[in-house]
């Protein structure tokens, strides 16, 4: 029973992904011939949680038909480390600076939140070399604007009041704009 369960998560995935898939399939019906049509991302997303999923099921399932021991236990090979516990408290973290991340975009401009957000969750993930931060916040940033606004022409965020002349002067401080 607790393989099914196990195995119950990424089958759903799965077909979540199929189904979702299958939907998005008139997306770019829009799209002019010279450029990515608005749904080439959420496919694209779609599939890597497709392919993940599968590749998850795959495993639980050689797991579930290895050789197990007199415990019943599935042996891990020799010089493996057993997997870290889970900190419960982290992972509340981490999944509130998301939902924090997700509501502060709009007001912050979506530069700005992104880094802001990078620099969080490196912290709570243990980094904590303040150069190592900031060239990662900085660098991961910029390399995401130009990813998204000048090779997928998506419109981010710029933020609400004072924050929109900030991220307006950044832009073009990038030659983005």
């Amino acid at each position: 029973m607790r393989a099914a369960r196990r195995a119950a998560a990424p089958l759903g995935g799965v077909l979540t992904a199929m189904v979702l898939l299958w939907q998005a399939r008139g997306l770019d019906e829009v799209a002019r011939g010279d450029q990515l049509g608005p749904g080439f991302w959420p496919r694209l997303a779609l599939i890597g949680l497709g392919v993940t999923c599968l590749v998850k099921l795959v495993a639980e399932w050689r797991r579930r038909h290895a050789v197990a021991s007199p415990t019943g236990r599935v042996p891990r090979p020799s010089g493996v480390d057993p997997l870290p516990e889970i900190s419960q408290a982290k992972l509340a973290a981490g999944v509130a600076l998301i939902v924090l991340y997700v509501l502060a975009t709009p007001l912050l401009g979506w530069a700005l939140a992104t880094a802001g957000f990078i620099v969080a969750f490196m912290w709570l993930s243990g980094a904590r070399s303040i150069a190592g931060i900031a060239v990662n916040a900085g660098v991961g940033t910029v390399l995401l604007l130009y990813v998204f606004i000048k090779l997928v022409y998506l419109p981010l965020p710029k933020g609400a009041g004072p924050v929109e002349a900030v991220t307006l002067a950044l832009y073009r401080a990038l030659r983005i704009f």
